[in-house]
C-alpha cells in the first residue's frame, strides 16, 4: 500500500485528509547480533520494506490508532491513561511513542493515525521499530519538535523497552531512523556515533537474500531478557561497564577468569567475538573486498548457534543449505528464536540457491520460506 492509498483510507476512517503521510522502514542486520544492549558495534542497513502512516494532530488528549494489516476498527486511546506494560496489543508500539514523547517533555495533544505495513512480522526485520520511528517521525514534523534522528531513536527505544517490555537494543530503531540508500551504517552503540559504508552489492554482481523461515520470535519471551541478563552478569564478573570494553586481544584471559561459569562464559565470547567480526567486515568493505565478508558472516552464525544458542533448526538449515549450494556466507539475523537468515551470493547462483533453500524445507517438511533480496534502502522520511 502506497502513501496515497494510506491517506485515502485516513480520510475514510477520520472525514478529514491527513496533515502528512510518513514511512519507516525494517532493517536488516548484516553483522553484529546481541551487541547493542552490551554497548558495542552493529552494522544494519535498511529494507525497501516499511511501515507508513497518515497522521493528524488532536489537542483533546485522545490517540485514535488504525492498521491496515489488523483486524478491527479505530482504537481510541486516552493520554493521559497510558501506562507502561498496560498493553500487550499492536497497539503499544504506537501508543508507547507517544507515551515516551510526554514523559521527557514534549507536548503532544493526541493524534488520529492510519498505519500500513510491509514489514514482515516475527521475521527479525524490525517490525516493531519501523512502527515506532514512523510515528516518532510524524508526531516530531507535527508538533516540530525539532529531535534528531537518533533522539527519536532513543525515545522508541524507551518506548518498546519501558511500555511494551521488550528488553530490546538502539540499533533497530536507529537503523530505521538513520539509514541511507546504497549504504550500511557502521553504528557505536555506546555513544551514537556512525559512518555510513558503502554497500553496492549489485555493482560487484553479488546478492544479499533475506530467508525467513516464518518461524515467529517474541523479543518481549523470557530467553531474550535472560542473555542480556546473563551479558550484564558477565560484565559485572570482569568489572568492567560492559562487554564492549573487553578487548578481542584479552579475551582468553578473561574467560579464564570467569571460571566455571560456563553459560556466562559463552555468552561473553560471543559478544566479543561479533564485535570483533563487525569491524572485520567495515575494514573489508573499506578496502572492497565485499566477497571476502562471506566467511565472516558464516563464523558468526556458528557463534549464535553455539554459544548464543539462539538459533533453531530452520534458521541452520538455511545456512548448511546456502553454504553447500556454493553461498559466500551465511547466518541468521535478528534477535534469533526464529526469524531471517541472510545469505551472500553471486547473483549468478540466486535462483539455485533459492530453490535448494525451498526444497530443503519441503523435505523436512517445514512451513515454505519466504526468499526475497535486500536492497540497501533510504531511513524514515515524510512522503507527503
Amino acid at each position: 500500500m502506497g502513501a496515497q492509498q494510506v491517506a485515502e483510507r485516513f480520510a475514510e476512517l477520520y472525514g478529514a485528509e491527513p496533515e502528512g503521510v510518513w514511512a519507516a522502514p525494517g532493517r536488516v542486520n548484516l553483522i553484529g547480533e546481541h551487541t547493542d544492549y552490551n554497548d558495542g558495534f552493529v552494522m544494519p542497513f535498511a529494507l525497501p520494506h516499511r511501515a507508513i502512516a497518515a497522521v493528524s494532530r488532536r489537542t483533546d488528549g485522545v490517540l485514535r490508532l488504525h492498521s491496515a494489516d489488523v483486524e478491527g476498527g479505530v482504537k481510541e486511546l486516552r493520554l493521559d491513561d497510558l501506562a507502561p506494560q498496560g498493553d500487550d496489543e499492536w497497539t503499544a508500539y504506537p501508543a508507547g511513542v507517544v507515551w515516551a514523547l510526554r514523559e521527557a517533555g514534549h507536548g503532544v495533544t493526541g493524534a488520529d493515525v492510519h498505519l500500513s505495513s510491509t514489514v514482515p512480522t516475527g521475521a527479525g526485520l524490525s517490525s516493531s521499530a519501523a512502527l515506532e520511528v514512523v510515528i516518532a517521525l510524524a508526531l516530531n514534523d507535527l508538533y516540530e519538535l525539532g529531535l534528531p534522528g537518533w533522539k527519536l531513536a532513543r525515545l522508541c527505544q524507551r518506548a518498546e523497552n519501558v511500555y511494551v517490555g521488550a528488553p530490546t537494543g538502539i540499533m533497530d530503531q536507529t537503523a530505521s531512523a538513520c539509514c541511507e540508500q546504497g549504504h550500511a551504517l557502521f553504528l557505536d552503540t555506546r555513544d551514537l556515533s556512525q559512518r555510513q559504508i558503502p554497500f553496492d552489492l549489485a555493482a560487484e554482481g553479488l546478492r544479499l537474500l533475506v530467508v525467513d523461515t516464518r518461524v515467529k520470535h517474541a523479543h518481549s519471551g523470557g530467553e531474550y531478557g535472560k542473555r542480556r541478563a546473563g551479558c550484564e552478569k558477565g560484565a559485572a564478573l570482569l568489572g568492567v561497564d560492559a562487554l564492549r570494553d573487553v578487548p578481542y586481544a584479552e579475551l582468553d584471559a578473561a574467560l579464564a577468569r570467569l571460571g566455571d561459569e560456563e553459560e556466562v562464559v559463552r555468552l561473553v565470547r560471543h559478544v566479543v567475538t561479533e564485535d570483533h567480526r563487525v569491524e572485520r567486515v567495515v575494514g573489508l568493505l573499506r578496502a572492497g573486498e565485499t566477497r571476502a565478508i562471506g566467511p565472516v558472516l558464516t563464523e558468526g552464525h556458528a557463534s549464535l548457534r553455539d554459544d548464543f544458542r539462539i538459533s533453531c533448526p530452520e534458521l541452520d538449515l538455511v545456512v548448511d543449505t546456502a553454504l553447500a549450494g556454493g553461498a559466500l556466507g551465511a547466518r541468521m539475523t535478528g534477535g534469533g528464536f526464529g526469524g531471517s537468515a541472510i545469505v551472500l551470493a553471486e547473483a549468478a547462483e540466486v535462483d539455485t540457491l533459492t530453490k535448494a533453500v525451498e526444497e530443503a524445507f519441503a523435505a523436512r517438511g517445514f512451513t515454505a520460506p519466504r526468499v526475497f533480496e535486500a536492497v540497501p534502502s533510504p531511513g524514515a522520511g515524510r512522503l507527503v
